[in-house]
């Protein structure tokens, strides 16, 4: 059912009253024309894209500048540079994949864009595998009609980008700031970006609570998956840039988009933390997928069987569990033989031995796990959010490319091209009107609302919660025991507070918790509110996609006082963002419908 209509009110006026993480205040600054904050594909393609723009730039990074989740990615990056491709036939094989919910032009500029950033990433210095003719050895993963996807390493295509772009970062001399977890966007009194607080874990370039002051913040912090029991994701991975844009008061979208990879080393039903990912690029290769008794059951389920796009081979592997009271199904390359094995897969291979499994000899034990956030802080085609100076890339930001269920092997290549975007952005208004001579004041946070702080012990209370309520299977019930539940440990972390001032001690567990806490109650508000099937979002009790009524994103604010507001976009394009870039303006957003939480 649609929520009523209502219009949506542009915002006005500055950021000044918007709650934020205690902590001390910044004992030690410095001031950049950018800080780019993360170090994945995005990250230090922005960040190198802003040095020979001249634009003096600094990152800073939660860990060290490879710990990101791109040098996990096995898989690869997917760009139309096969011969007989084109852009049109990616384009195609996304808006398949994202089931109705892309924004085509977003697409559109990904897959027309793609090939070159490429390009120029191998100009960088990544090594890409080559077949024996000397041009790029292209493989095929799920949703993909054609070979189109390069990796390198065989199955270590993160860690060679990662690489690459690491040695660039350092080659050039940028300034870095590691083990930093970045807390809150800092405004000006017009409530424009003037750069961001951030604590650094001691081993970093300053210790304890600082500031970076600058025009610009791009926050390619990735995703989120840590709020989820098991996940592919690394430990870093708790929502920190979707939750500070949210205290920022920027909008989030399409945060129920969660992708659950089909394909995760099963290690047992209470395994948690980050799981070992088995790459879509093995069934890519022809693996089958089995039950216990060798049977293929995803034949007749689509035309792709087991490459079908990633939401549609997960809801395979959970209904056969489901049917059969399995815990897991099989992955079966045991024809690979030795040899593909271990020039192929060499990293997937190590993970199965390492956890005693060889699956040149024995089927692969797999299960669904959460994976990877199709929505984030909402973007217009130049990477800008509703915050005014304040930019998103890569898995953080939700530009319109990924919709419902993104498909594989886009995400290294968004993270490039939405880059890239931003930088020309940013270029362009330092030309126009000066950035550098524009030195920003940040306003000194409000004494409230101050945002209460969460026991570290809390987060494997909000893992559990999340993955019992809003896994892979959802319904009304499960969604609303989680909302019930997620709204307690808020409530009562908020009442501490506000009655006698108590709050947990500030620190990197307590504020990774905190975050987790917010992406999960706007994940599973906007699930909750999303009465259809669609993607990745599996709604058990409205088992159909609804186009007439769903055909659209959810939009989401938090209030002040850290309650929720809802919209849903009139269609499937998203609005325009708000007056915002550097120095620039545009139009406010179309009517949209409106629900408060």
């Amino acid at each position: 059912m649609r929520p009523p209509v209502a219009h949506h009110r542009p915002r006005t006026g500055a950021l000044r009253a918007r709650p934020h993480l205690p902590a001390p205040a910044p004992g030690w600054s410095i001031s950049a024309d950018v800080v780019v904050v993360g170090s994945g594909v995005a990250g230090l393609t922005a960040a190198l894209r802003c040095e020979a723009a001249g634009l003096a730039t600094v990152v800073v990074t939660k860990a060290r500048l490879d710990d990101g989740s791109t040098r996990w990615a096995q898989g690869g990056i997917a760009a139309a540079l096969g011969e007989g491709d084109t852009p049109e036939q990616h384009l195609d094989d996304t808006l398949v994949a994202g089931a109705g919910l892309c924004d085509e032009d977003a697409v559109r500029l990904l897959v027309t864009e793609g090939p070159d950033a490429v390009r120029r990433l191998i100009a960088t210095g990544a090594h890409f595998d080559e077949s024996e003719e000397g041009g790029l050895e292209l493989t095929r993963e799920g949703g993909h009609h054609r070979r189109r996807i390069a990796h390198a390493g065989g199955d270590a295509t993160g860690a060679e980008i990662s690489r690459a772009l690491v040695e660039a970062v350092r080659a050039r001399g940028l300034r870095t700031v590691e083990n930093a977890l970045v807390l809150d966007l800092l405004t000006d009194a017009e409530g424009r970006t003037a750069g961001v607080t951030l604590h650094v874990m001691g081993e970093g370039q300053h210790d304890g609570v600082g500031a970076v002051h600058a025009p610009a913040v791009v926050l390619a912090t990735g995703g989120m998956g840590q709020v989820f029991s098991a996940t592919t994701n690394p430990s870093v991975s708790t929502g920190d840039g979707v939750a500070l844009a949210l205290r920022a008061g920027a909008e989030v979208s399409d945060l129920e988009f969660v992708q659950f990879h089909p394909t995760v080393l099963f290690l047992g039903a209470d395994a948690e933390g980050q799981q070992p990912l088995v790459s879509e690029a093995v069934r890519g290769e022809g693996a089958h997928l089995v039950d216990a008794g060798g049977t293929r059951f995803m034949l007749g389920q689509h035309e792709l069987a087991e490459l079908a796009p990633r939401d549609i081979v997960a809801k395979g592997i959970m209904r056969r569990m489901q049917e059969q009271g399995a815990e897991h199904m099989y992955l079966d390359a045991r024809h690979f033989g030795a040899d593909m094995w271990e020039h192929r897969f060499p990293t997937i291979l190590a993970a199965c031995r390492a956890n005693g499994l060889d699956p040149v000899t024995e089927p692969i034990p797999v299960a669904p796990a959460a994976h990877y956030a199709s929505g984030g802080v909402r973007t217009d085609s130049h990477g800008r959010t509703t915050v005014p100076g304040l930019y998103a890339c890569g898995e953080v930001a939700c530009t319109g490319v990924h919709g419902a269920n993104r498909l594989a092997s886009n995400s290294l290549l968004e993270g490039l091209v939405y880059a890239e975007r931003i930088v020309a952005d940013i270029a362009a208004a330092h030309a126009e009107n000066g950035l550098h001579a524009r030195v920003p004041q940040p306003v000194p946070y409000a004494e409230q609302p101050a945002h209460p702080l969460l026991a570290p012990e809390t987060r494997f209370a909000i893992q559990r919660i999340m993955t019992e309520g809003a896994g892979v299977l959802r319904s009304e019930a499960s969604l609303a025991t989680a909302a019930e539940a997620l709204d307690r440990l808020h409530t009562e972390a908020r009442d501490a507070l506000a009655e006698n001032g108590k709050t947990a001690e500030p620190g990197v567990d307590t504020w990774e918790t905190t975050n987790l806490l917010c992406v999960a109650r706007v994940l599973v508000a906007a699930a909750r509110l999303r009465e259809e099937t669609r993607g990745c979002h599996w709604r058990e009790d409205h088992a159909d996609r609804d186009d007439t009524d769903w055909r659209r994103h959810i939009v989401v604010r938090l209030h002040p006082d850290r309650t929720l507001a809802l919209h849903t976009t009139d269609t499937a394009d998203f609005p325009p963002t708000l007056p915002q870039a550097l120095g620039g303006a545009r139009a406010g957003g179309a009517p949209m419908h409106h629900q408060e939480q």
